[in-house]
């Protein structure tokens, strides 16, 4: 099954779009830009030259991409959540020469009018709550929230939160799907056991 592009929406030559992808209403996909299979692009998202988007993600209604984002595999960018490519900004400085990288790893998700700050990586299977604004490096699996965001705990693959401990080493298993996971000096870590 070849992409599904809304008339309304804009796929540049040069543009490369995955097997099964949807792109909705008034989209903007701009040349150079790498989208993989199986993915979705809700109302009025702009893909910018250079951006990678890896499989199965979600993009939400109201979401730009900027150059210097990579969104790996099954990343959920909820609607209006905001990437930023510079620290300081200004109308009359050019500061494409500065643009910073931001990572999403696998399976991270992005809530609702959420902001990543550019020059950060979210760690796999991160949870960001919505309206947070993420200013530092995410661990895996870390659930974070507000403003600054902080992390509140862990969460499971499934997205379910993980029970809390004050242990530094500790067993965890998800309540919703049995998933466990290691907890050892801040790293969680999946230990395939189900």
């Amino acid at each position: 099954m070849s992409a599904i592009v809304h008339a309304s929406a804009f796929v540049d030559e040069g543009a490369v779009i995955g097997e099964g992808t949807r792109i909705w209403h008034f989209c903007h996909v701009m040349p150079g830009a790498v989208i993989g299979a199986g993915c979705s692009l809700g109302q009025n998202v702009v893909v910018m030259p250079g951006t990678r988007i890896g499989n199965n993600v979600k993009i939400q209604n109201n979401v730009s991409v900027y150059e210097g984002v990579e969104l790996e595999d099954d990343v959920f960018c909820g609607p209006s959540m905001v990437f930023t490519n510079v620290i300081n900004p200004r109308s009359h400085v050019s500061r494409k020469h500065e643009y910073q990288r931001t990572l999403v790893r696998r399976g991270a998700t992005i809530g609702a009018n959420a902001t990543v700050v550019c020059g950060v990586e979210l760690g796999a299977y991160c949870f960001v709550g919505a309206g947070a604004v993420v200013a530092k490096d995410v661990k895996a699996y870390a659930l974070m929230v507000g403003v600054p965001a902080r992390q509140l705990g862990w969460v499971c693959q499934c997205g379910e939160r993980l029970p809390e401990t004050a242990e530094a080493v500790a067993r965890l298993t998800c309540g919703s799907c049995g998933s466990v996971y290691q907890l050892d000096g801040g790293v969680l870590t999946p230990n395939g056991e189900r």
